[in-house]
């Protein structure tokens, strides 16, 4: 069995952790030190500099489900230390706060790594998966209009352009770059006031934090890139309660929309790994990641903690009217794995 010291290796080799490089981990809870303790074993084998930010493990805050808010937050200290390195990894979780895109913004690269190592094993990038997501990119970044539909009566459409292509593949060695291992998929939003029509949430697709599948359809109407409203059964209440608890009008916005690529990623991953934090149910192949609240990562100024990440099956996505996903299917030619699955 590969150790975890030998499976971080591999991940900083992809990142380009070389000799004379920096890196810094980022960890709280006792689970977290534990990876630390062999990202530094690993750093130290390829010749970097490597330490660890410790943070108090009684401040904990935000997470999955309060995005954004983070235990890093007012500790300028650690921040400093943090942007002196060439690469952090975050095994915390800073991901939509102010505190991340500091970091990024001094050049450090960020990859975040908090699943079990058996996902992360199973789930270790290749530069094949990089390069068919940085195509799918050109193609995305080239595109004026987004739709897409499902048989349950879907037909969302977004108008491009207000914001970047943000690429997932797992690994980041380019100065400033954050991304996540393990990965596999892409995204942008539409502009603020640019998303428009009706999204139907089916059985079986999954729902971010709630770790949950949908048992009974959830149809969202959405007006100017915002939720104006939700009917459904039980999902339906669930989600709209968990919204109104935040108590915040941008919680209804709509944030980013992309498609999964990695093929070695399970639709059926949150059946039996209940603990996992959900990589697999959003990059699997030919899902439809549709996702609402925050888009500071983009670039955009919608700060709210409430986030949803909704990776939808079996859907038709359409860039410029060109069909990128049918029915759940990568159709494009570079997208497609090189080999089979």
């Amino acid at each position: 069995m590969t150790s975890a010291v030998d499976l971080f290796e591999a991940e900083l080799r992809l990142c380009g952790v070389h000799e004379g490089e920096t890196v810094a981990v980022l960890s709280q809870t006792e689970r977290q030190r534990a990876y630390a303790r062999d990202f530094l074993a690993a750093a130290q084998r390829l010749g970097a500099l490597s330490y660890e930010v410790g943070l108090p493990a009684d401040n904990e805050a935000g997470g999955l489900d309060y995005v954004g808010v983070n235990p890093l937050a007012g500790n300028q200290a650690a921040i400093e230390a943090l942007k002196q390195a060439d690469l952090m990894v975050d095994l915390v979780f800073l991901l939509f706060s102010v505190e991340q895109q500091e970091i990024q913004e001094s050049g450090t690269r960020i990859l975040l790594c908090i699943e079990s190592l058996d996902v992360l094993g199973r789930l270790l990038p290749t530069p094949e998966l990089r390069e068919r997501v940085e195509c799918a990119a050109e193609v995305y970044e080239a595109a004026e209009v987004l739709r897409f539909t499902n048989a349950h009566g879907t037909d969302v459409t977004y108008q491009l352009g207000a914001y970047p292509v943000m690429t997932e593949y797992g690994y980041t060695d380019e100065p400033g770059r954050w991304d996540h291992w393990p990965s596999g998929f892409l995204f942008s939003g539409g502009r603020d006031d640019g998303v428009d029509g009706r999204v139907v949430i089916a059985p079986g697709d999954i729902v971010y934090p709630f770790n949950r599948y949908v048992q009974s359809p959830v149809e969202l109407t959405v007006e100017s890139g915002r939720i104006v409203d939700i009917r459904g059964g039980l999902d339906a209440d669930l989600m709209a309660d968990y919204m109104a608890g935040f108590d915040d009008e941008k919680a209804y916005g709509i944030s980013h929309i992309g498609w999964g690529l990695n093929e070695r990623c399970r639709w059926s991953a949150l059946a039996t790994d209940p603990q996992s934090i959900g990589m697999e149910g959003r990059a699997f192949y030919g899902n439809v990641l549709f996702s609402t609240g925050p888009n500071q990562e983009l670039g955009g100024s919608n700060d709210t903690a409430c986030h949803f990440d909704i990776p939808m099956r079996n859907c038709t996505l359409y860039l410029d009217d060109e069909p990128i996903v049918v029915d759940g299917d990568v159709v494009p030619e570079e997208m497609r794995p090189r080999s089979s699955f």
